[in-house]
């Protein structure tokens, strides 16, 4: 039976086939989500090994930060933009957990990262969630978790408002669009914690520097922020 199974399974698969979220080729055996050159050939940006990457400088006279980072660079047109829209738009959320699997095990190398209490994905707004169904911040937090051994809280940080989208905003617009949007509801729980406050891709920073900002009024507490990807 299970022979059977598998001769069912292998013809299915080639009639079809599973595509590579990145570079759209089919998968072979044992690959999943993601091809195995693609694994080791998307556009990383080891940022776990440099503390005044580009990211860090965003935020620099804005809100401290002990530790900032993102997974892979991001260009328009390129293999990060195909494996997010099959992410963030298409359903696909192990992508997130696998995401977060492999930049927790890059960034549980690095002394920072390795003292995180908590983690704090980006909150969607209750109708965006309706929407989409799930959180993708909160897709990529799990899979840290994993490799860092720190739990994911989801409800203590919230988006009250919901704000218009930023694509074509400039930086100025954005910040001002995210003002007094996210609060935060149990801010005891979080005193003396390294929080680590994660998201998809980082642009300008506008909505990482609004939950900072919230983040950081509470006693004691220290920032670390992590994204999928970097856009400049």
């Amino acid at each position: 039976m299970k022979l059977q199974q598998g001769y069912l399974a292998d013809f299915v698969s080639l009639l079809f086939p599973e595509l590579c979220a990145a570079c759209k080729e089919s998968l072979v055996v044992n690959e999943h989500l993601i091809c195995t050159d693609c694994r080791y050939n998307l556009p990383f940006t080891n940022f776990h090994l440099q503390a005044d990457n580009i990211v860090a400088r965003q935020f620099w006279g804005k809100i401290q930060l002990e530790g900032a980072y993102a997974l892979y660079y991001f260009t328009k047109g390129g293999k990060i933009q195909n494996l997010m829209h099959r992410f963030k738009y298409k359903g696909v959320k192990q992508i997130g957990n696998l995401l977060g699997r492999i930049a927790g095990e890059q960034l549980i190398k690095n002394d920072v990262f390795k003292t995180i209490d908590v983690i704090i994905p980006v909150p969607l707004h209750k109708k965006r969630m309706q929407q989409r169904g799930y959180n993708q911040s909160a897709c990529f937090a799990e899979g840290l978790s994993d490799k860092l051994k720190a739990p994911v809280e989801e409800n203590n940080l919230v988006r009250v408002i919901a704000t218009e989208t930023q694509t074509h905003r400039s930086r100025f617009a954005r910040f001002e669009n995210m003002q007094e949007v996210f609060i935060i509801k149990n801010p005891e729980k979080l005193v003396n914690k390294h929080v680590l406050l994660v998201d998809d891709i980082i642009t300008t920073g506008s909505t990482l520097e609004a939950c900072g900002t919230q983040l950081l009024k509470i006693e004691g507490l220290k920032l670390s922020i992590a994204t999928i990807a970097y856009a400049e």
